[in-house]
């Protein structure tokens, strides 16, 4: 609490204590002498009537005066943790999801973020786990993508018996964050979960899609989808500006224009409507619709690059917990509140 008492013209009058219950014409140089006295120089209320020469019961009317006539400024300055869940909760209404969970603030520079991102992003990631409800046999999706894979190699909350299962199938790239069943295997290992694998690229020929669709190993993955409980994803940032992006991407289709992110490579516009690609219909992936089904689904997103993409995919209602940090939450409020 921060407290100060503001001073006085020097050409105002002191005047002495008036008799009780004439705190009107207390003057303001009485006031302001008062109020230093025991705001500023500590003194007690009773050390203050002797120096001024009054009771203890006047000084307590100087001061309540001080303060009601604005001599006495006195600012309540909440907590860090208190400003933090407060952030939080103003978020989560203006996105209208169920809840934001917010990490520690990250650095500023880039190469630092990408070093601390998973140990700083995971106590959030493992909260809201925790508080989705899962048990034995309930199904858990997750994504592939930078963020979740870093996410993935620290400690999250122990769901025993929850199956894991990838949301799309792999990528024909060599950076880890793209292997789906790396991340699969990471995570469960990490919430001693069941592993279930999809052996089965992201955009297959179509001829190898059709058999690929009959192959029970297959089928048992995009069983799962339809009955998860919770999805863990993280949120691409608009696919035309990024210079990491799954190759079966088509970056030059006109139809991705219009594209401001995506979740489990299915990419949608400002509006959160689904936007399709060339091909896109052989993506082994599930779909944005299933998502919407899902009762907990977690998106994990950081960066300036990233507002617009959450701010689409909440409005399309793919995802209904968000985990970012402070910075990301603060931009994303102000665009809320800023209109289309």
């Amino acid at each position: 609490m921060v407290r100060s008492a503001q001073p006085t013209p020097a050409n105002q009058p002191a005047e002495g204590p008036p008799p009780d219950g004439e705190t009107s014409h207390f003057g303001a140089s009485l006031l302001y002498t008062a109020a230093r006295l025991y705001y500023e120089d500590d003194a007690t209320q009773a050390e203050v009537a002797e120096r001024l020469g009054t009771s203890r019961a006047t000084v307590s009317r100087l001061l309540s005066e001080a303060k009601r006539q604005g001599i006495v400024r006195i600012e309540v300055v909440p907590p860090a943790e208190a400003r933090t869940g407060d952030l939080a909760d103003r978020l989560a209404r203006a996105l209208n999801v169920t809840s934001v969970y917010l990490s520690a603030p990250l650095p500023t520079t880039g190469s630092t973020v990408v070093d601390v991102m998973g140990r700083v992003l995971a106590p959030p990631v493992a909260r809201a786990l925790g508080e989705a409800g899962l048990l034995p046999g309930d199904v858990l999706l997750v994504s592939s993508g930078r963020t979740v894979y870093e996410v993935a190699q620290c400690e999250l909350t122990p769901l025993p018996g929850v199956i894991v299962a990838p949301t799309v199938g792999g990528h024909d790239q060599p950076e880890e964050w793209y292997q789906t069943n790396e991340i699969t295997r990471l995570v469960a290992n990490r919430i001693g979960g069941r592993a279930n694998y999809l052996f089965a690229p992201g955009l297959p020929g179509e001829e190898l899609y059709q058999s690929l669709l009959n192959d029970p190993s297959i089928q048992r993955v995009l069983h799962l989808w339809p009955h998860a409980r919770c999805a863990l994803m993280g949120i691409g940032a608009p696919p035309l500006t990024r210079s990491d992006i799954p190759r079966f991407v088509p970056t030059a289709s006109t139809s991705l224009r219009s594209a401001v992110g995506d979740v489990c490579s299915r990419f949608y516009d400002r509006d959160g409507r689904p936007v399709d690609f060339e091909n896109g219909d052989r993506l082994i992936a599930v779909e944005l619709e299933v998502l919407r089904h899902i009762p907990a689904t977690i998106a994990v997103a950081i960066g300036k690059d990233k507002v617009e993409s959450i701010i689409a995919g909440a409005r399309g209602g793919y995802f209904n917990r968000l985990v970012t940090d402070p910075t990301t939450a603060t931009d994303l409020l102000a665009s809320c509140t800023s209109g289309p």
